[in-house]
């Protein structure tokens, strides 16, 4: 049986969550977006504030991604913790801490201490993402799961859009300024902790939690393929702009406006998931994979800037129907008890691949001679992962159920 399709168990006893628990849960979600994006913009300002900081070279990039790398590393355990003292507890003091942390440059003077800072950040992150999904799939089951984990990608796609112009428009004032914009986890979580429940509470699980081990069986293969979901999907997130200036174009609102057509695409692919989702997983990773490997090919041959929009436009569509089937594959049939580790598992490995995206598709440009060859070889891995879900996934999917 297919758990995207078929997981229609109604979601825990007690309280019924609503609109006004869903977008609370996905703007959180959106707090890891906040960190990987806000920042990009003024990174060149970091280089020119602490040249006289030995390694500057390699500390200023590390502000910007250490949070990811930490949200990989730390997202299990932030699931073991979820699942043993509960859900609501933990966002409450990771929004809390990610504020804390996330405002402290504001303050510090130190390039190493800004560095190390940002991974109390990406801590917080893992804490808040896991949670965040965890209590959607606890709060809501069959078609309205499948909406607002759709709905968790869109906003979170929209959100990496609005949050790097933001922090070119902040940033044009101070490099400091766009700092402050993380003090809005505490202002988010004051409705939240009056708006939110801890499902276990009203559950006979929560002494059963440690005797319930990891569905290795069933969390395995889709963590697997969102390992190198999370690469495909980070692409051209990461690699589009240079791609558009690769074409001769200069001008940054030009890039800005491709980089916001791609996100948009990203978003209308998502929300189409509550739709799709009864197609199957199968059919849905096929789909992507064909939709990714398309664009990335098409962008990856493109003369023209037109022509490499459309590709993104294609490929970005593709990825916006990746990562919620992605993620329902991997969570729809856990128990209650197992649900808080297996979405860090997957955070995880989502977060691994966003990390790997630069190192990989940097290392096979440099291998074969340029950009535009890395991302057509990434499509042609898309094609053959839609064909090894051809000849495997009905095989793979009945296995996870």
């Amino acid at each position: 049986m297919d758990p995207t399709a078929t997981e229609t168990r109604p979601p825990l006893a007690g309280r019924k969550a609503g609109k006004t628990q869903a977008a609370l849960l996905v703007a959180g979600s959106c707090m890891p977006v906040l960190g990987a994006v806000l920042l990009a913009p003024v990174l060149p300002t970091l280089n020119q504030v602490f040249a006289d900081t030995a390694g500057v070279a390699i500390l200023v990039p590390l502000v910007l991604t250490l949070p990811a790398l930490f949200v990989a590393l730390f997202s299990p355990l932030a699931g073991y913790v979820a699942d043993r003292v509960g859900r609501k507890q933990l966002l409450i003091v990771a929004m809390l801490a990610y504020a804390l942390f996330g405002t402290a440059p504001l303050w510090l003077d130190s390039l190493g201490a800004i560095a190390l800072s940002r991974v109390g950040v990406g801590i917080a992150e893992a804490a808040i993402m896991t949670c965040c999904t965890t209590l959607i799939t606890d709060y809501y089951a069959g078609q309205q799961r499948n909406k607002y984990l759709g709905l968790q990608t869109m906003v979170s796609a929209l959100a990496a859009t609005a949050f790097f112009a933001l922090g070119g428009v902040l940033g044009s004032i101070s490099w400091r300024t766009p700092f402050w914009l993380y003090a809005v986890s505490a202002v988010l979580v004051v409705p939240m902790i009056f708006k939110l429940w801890e499902p276990a509470k009203s559950q006979a699980h929560v002494a059963t939690t440690a005797k319930q081990p990891v569905p290795w069986r069933q969390i395995g293969a889709p963590a697997a393929v969102t390992l190198f979901g999370g690469i495909v999907f980070y692409a051209l997130i990461v690699h589009l702009p240079y791609v558009i200036t690769g074409l001769g174009v200069t001008d940054t609102g030009l890039i800005g406006g491709a980089a916001a057509v791609a996100s948009l695409a990203t978003a209308a692919g998502a929300i189409s998931f509550r739709y799709l989702a009864k197609l199957g997983t199968g059919k849905l990773l096929v789909g992507a994979f064909g939709l990714a490997a398309v664009g990335l090919c098409v962008v990856s041959a493109a003369g023209s800037v037109p022509l490499a929009i459309l590709g993104a436009v294609v490929a970005s569509a593709g990825t916006g129907v990746l990562l919620p089937t992605l993620l329902t594959w991997a969570v729809n049939g856990l128990e209650f008890s197992q649900r808080g580790r297996g979405t860090g598992i997957w955070t995880a490995t989502l977060f691994i691949g966003q990390f790997l995206t630069p190192i990989v598709l940097g290392a096979t440009a440099a291998a074969l001679g340029n950009l535009a060859l890395a991302l057509g070889a990434l499509g042609g891995a898309c094609a053959l992962a839609l064909l090894a879900v051809l000849v495997r996934g009905p095989r793979l999917v009945s296995a996870t159920h």
